[in-house]
């Protein structure tokens, strides 16, 4: 007897779930299915699971496909279970192609192609069924973003849109998309929701399109350049009764948002100065780097440090003032420091494409300080530390992946519970951000080094 053995979550069961276990069951003469624990699943990444152990292992069983149903409780299970249950083919989706190679030392490893495209027809989920979700735009972070969806719960990615058809091709069969268009409004047409990650100067249009249409938003940060312009969106946003969230992923990570809690406790006292550094290197005719994109390094990379800054002393800035060093030809700036004066702290925020600092984060404290290392804006590991050393504590938290995860999930969440904002990065601090950004690029206070 050919034994055929397949893993997953099986969260909102839908035809995709019930095609790919009808392959497996085709490989073989007796198909074991494991449904991962809710430890397991957050120990490895996988976010927003709606659906208990019991439901989702009943959503298996129902299927009328599995011989056997286990548990998968931890990491490196699945060698056990192919030598404790004498397996021959370990089938799982082609979506994690390679991750499972090996396993090849035990038995034969098969990847299934995947369903593409879920229609809403096919669900069989009642409580909020499947998101399906259009990326706008086919760069890096969108090429990061896709993998990262494959942990969060009850959202699908369908289809792509953008300008090139070559690049959507590759897009398409790299990811296993249902579909690519040139066409965005035919990509409003297709789903429910939109992630985009364009260009900055495209955000503007694409966000209120998606909004008139009633489609949720997931826009990457700066959401827009102009303080008007996501006042005017946010307000759209809420006629329409839709959610439209800017993606610092930051924002909505564990680590950060337990940062938040600690700095805000009183542990350190009343918190009178924050310095917050995001630097990289970066050359060549590159996005980053070209003016007519938005391109330089407060609008790239300004959001992180003034995230943390506005999160931890608020919204009521007296003062800002910028140094900048610019690059001559291209015109953006290399490296920008922002001083913030409050009525009663202050702030620091450095950026960079092209000098390079330790990307640290400091909250200073009448009572102690909290040192967070580079780089702090994937937050996993901080330091409380006072006078007395033997006081100091030490805090860690794991961040996933590329930490996309966290913006989806949460964006996800929102959607389900119909609510339009979240506390982890209100309306009114996003533009907030984009009010410093935009003082800047208006050149403001600005003093070049």
């Amino acid at each position: 007897m050919k034994k055929v053995i397949t893993y997953g979550t099986f969260d909102l069961f839908h035809e995709g779930h019930y095609r790919l276990l009808k392959r497996a069951k085709e490989l073989g003469d007796y198909l074991i299915v494991g449904v991962t624990t809710e430890n397991y699943d957050k120990s490895r990444g996988k976010l927003n699971v709606q659906e208990s152990l019991v439901q989702r292992i009943e959503n298996v069983k129902k299927s009328g496909l599995a011989d056997e149903i286990i548990i998968e409780e931890y990491e490196g299970q699945k060698i056990d279970d192919i030598l404790k249950y004498n397996i021959d083919i370990f089938a799982i989706g082609s979506d994690w192609k390679g991750k499972f190679d090996y396993l090849s030392e035990y038995c034969k490893v098969v990847y299934l192609e995947r369903t593409k495209g879920i229609s809403s027809t096919q669900l069989r989920a009642k409580k909020n069924g499947i998101i399906k979700l259009g990326i706008v735009g086919y760069g890096r972070i969108a090429n990061r973003f896709v993998p990262e969806s494959k942990f969060v719960s009850g959202i699908n990615v369908e289809g792509v849109f953008g300008p090139n058809q070559n690049s959507l091709e590759q897009f398409v069969q790299k990811h296993e998309l249902a579909f690519f268009t040139l066409n965005y409004n035919e990509l409003l047409d297709r789903v429910d929701a939109v992630y985009i990650a364009s260009p900055h100067l495209t955000h503007y249009e694409y966000i209120k399109k998606a909004l008139i249409k009633g489609k949720h938003v997931l826009c990457e940060k700066p959401i827009v350049l102009s303080a008007k312009q996501a006042n005017e969106l946010y307000k759209l946003a809420e006629e329409k009764e839709c959610v439209l969230l800017e993606a610092i992923k930051t924002a909505y990570s564990p680590g950060f948002l337990r940062l938040l809690s600690i700095a805000k406790s009183g542990l350190i006292g009343k918190i009178k100065n924050i310095d917050a550094t995001f630097t990289k290197l970066v050359k060549g005719n590159i996005r980053e780097l070209d003016i007519n994109t938005g391109g330089g390094s407060m609008t790239e990379l300004g959001s992180y440090p003034l995230l943390a800054i506005i999160k931890l002393l608020g919204q009521n800035i007296e003062e800002i003032k910028f140094y900048s060093y610019y690059d001559i030809e291209k015109k953006v700036d290399l490296f920008t420091k922002v001083n913030l004066k409050y009525k009663d702290a202050v702030a620091t925020a450095k950026v960079g494409l092209g000098v390079k600092s330790e990307g640290d984060l400091i909250i200073s404290g009448t009572k102690g300080y909290i040192y967070v290392p580079s780089p702090w804006w994937k937050t996993e590991y901080f330091e409380v530390r006072f006078e007395n050393f033997s006081d100091n504590k030490k805090y860690y938290y794991k961040f996933d992946g590329e930490g996309l995860r966290y913006e989806l999930a949460e964006f996800v969440s929102m959607i389900n519970r119909r609510e339009i904002q979240t506390y982890k990065l209100k309306p009114s601090e996003s533009i907030t951000i984009i009010n410093v950004i935009e003082k800047f690029i208006e050149r403001k206070n600005v003093e070049k080094i």
